[in-house]
């Protein structure tokens, strides 16, 4: 180890999950008082690396020490005694109890955690709440509190910014820089690189399983991570219209008119093509989530009415509006998951309802499945239960479903939130030909940069109402801020 007393450190770290390789030998070292972001692609070994440190799983082989003290954590109980608190990339918060109830079980001090909901002024939340019942954004938060009310030396969030808004995420970048001007550590995984430039000193690579780079954040750019990431020089990122592709649209596939959802959303009408992209942008809380729910049929409108293909319809269920072949690919790939089963049963999902109608699959499913996993290139090494992939393989998985079982419209929900960069250009390669094969695709996202890459036309959402509509092949980051904020152009 080069490091000069780091105060956390792995040597040789390994570990496997049956045949899966999951970290072959990795060096990692943080100094104290630095922000330290931890990079690869998905399933490099990033979450397993952290799973490690914070107790959670044991490794297979290799050396962890503490501020120069050899450690082995046997639970997540020793790895807070030693002074490393986590927030992972899901919430580890029990759903069905409240959020006083989750805090009983950490023990967690309540007016440290009061303090920092503060920061992020939640300080009023009611925790008396169901765990269920609070959106992505506030539970990430809750688990940040938690993991700081603990005073630990190495703090590990793992995509904390994934699910915030850009006020919120100024707000965590705030507290790391108080965090190493206190002369503690923190570690950060994030497929945002600006966010690396920005808040990180370094940056560990991480690559099938191995460490291959430690790159000092002042002496690099993003491509040059990027290149380590990959292992190979980056390609640019095609951009639809400006690189002179051009989509015929046909009929409107999708079309609202007036539609209302109590204060939620109000009075939206809008349509997509067959062929076309349509991009959603929205600051948080904007209505966005309500509006995919009722084109989904997770919800009922209380005005207005949906089309189909020009037919109006209404939505009792979700699968009223997949027997429309509309299909949505939620926000959360996790709630679309059969996490305990294998990948070809989560692929062909959509084709198990026609078993009561028609008394069988089909006979051409496993073609289809095999077909789709590798028009995808899904990794299939832990292929027995669809919870052991990577969040980009997971991500692969959900969209991979309805080609296998075909739609007309796709609703996408932030498909790229929380997967690396390899992945995020497959995802916009695979909808940019899905939309030239006829595809009509609804696309909400909360990285602005992926509009002009992706899109045809991009709509903006304020206070549930559209404010705004561009082209999208013209459409900058600060013309979407400030119609997001509900401003004029300047």
């Amino acid at each position: 180890m080069s490091e000069s007393n780091p105060l956390l450190a792995t040597t040789k770290m390994a570990k496997s999950y049956g045949p899966v390789v999951a970290l072959r030998s990795v060096d990692f070292a943080v100094r104290r008082g630095e922000v330290h972001a931890l990079l690869g692609a998905n399933g490099a070994g990033k979450s397993t690396l952290v799973k490690i440190l914070a107790g959670v799983q044991p490794a297979d082989a290799g050396e962890m020490a503490v501020d120069g003290r050899p450690l082995r954590f046997r639970s997540p109980a020793d790895a807070i005694g030693a002074g490393i608190a986590t927030v992972f990339q899901d919430p580890a918060l029990i759903p069905d109890l409240t959020v006083e109830q989750n805090l009983l079980l950490s023990n967690i001090d309540r007016v440290k955690f009061r303090q920092g909901l503060a920061r992020f002024d939640l300080g009023a939340l009611d925790l008396s709440a169901l765990v269920r019942e609070l959106p992505l954004e506030v539970l990430r938060i809750v688990d940040l509190a938690r993991a700081v009310a603990r005073d630990p030396h190495v703090l590990l969030l793992d995509e904390i910014t994934a699910a915030l808004t850009a006020d919120q995420a100024e707000r965590v970048f705030a507290l790391l820089a108080e965090w190493k001007q206190q002369g503690r550590s923190a570690v950060l995984i994030t497929h945002r690189l600006a966010e690396v430039m920005r808040a990180c000193d370094r940056a560990t690579i991480l690559r099938d399983g191995r460490d291959v780079a430690v790159l000092e954040t002042a002496r690099v750019d993003e491509h040059r991570l990027v290149e380590a990431m990959l292992g190979a020089p980056v390609e640019p990122i095609a951009q639809g219209q400006r690189n002179g592709e051009r989509r015929d649209h046909g009929d409107v596939a999708l079309e609202v008119r007036s539609l209302s959802s109590r204060e939620i959303v109000r009075d939206v009408s809008l349509s997509v093509r067959a062929g076309e992209i349509l991009g959603l942008v929205a600051l948080e809380g904007q209505g966005q989530d309500r509006l995919f729910e009722l084109l989904a049929g997770e919800r009922q409108p209380t005005a207005g009415e949906i089309l189909v293909g020009g037919r109006p319809r209404r939505f009792h269920s979700p699968y009223d509006a997949v027997r429309d072949g509309v299909v949505l690919v939620p926000g959360d790939r996790l709630i679309a998951l059969l996490p305990n089963q294998p990948v070809r049963h989560n692929l062909a999902a959509p084709l198990f309802r026609r078993i009561l109608q028609w008394g069988r699959i089909p006979n051409d499913e496993p073609t289809r499945v095999a077909n789709t996993i590798a028009r995808l290139s899904i990794d299939t090494r832990a292929a027995s239960q669809a919870r052991r992939l990577s969040g980009g393989n997971q991500q692969k998985v959900v969209i991979g479903r309805w080609l296998v079982g075909g739609f007309r419209t796709l609703l996408c929900f932030d498909p790229t939130r929380g997967i690396d960069i390899q992945t995020k250009r497959e995802i916009y390669a695979l909808l940019r030909e899905l939309a030239a094969n006829g595809a009509a695709i609804l696309l909400y996202t909360s990285e602005l940069a992926e509009i002009p890459m992706v899109c045809d036309r991009v709509i903006v959402l304020h206070g549930g109402r559209i404010v705004d509509e561009q082209d999208a092949a013209h459409a900058t980051e600060s013309s979407l801020l400030t119609a997001a904020h509900g401003l004029e152009p300047a």
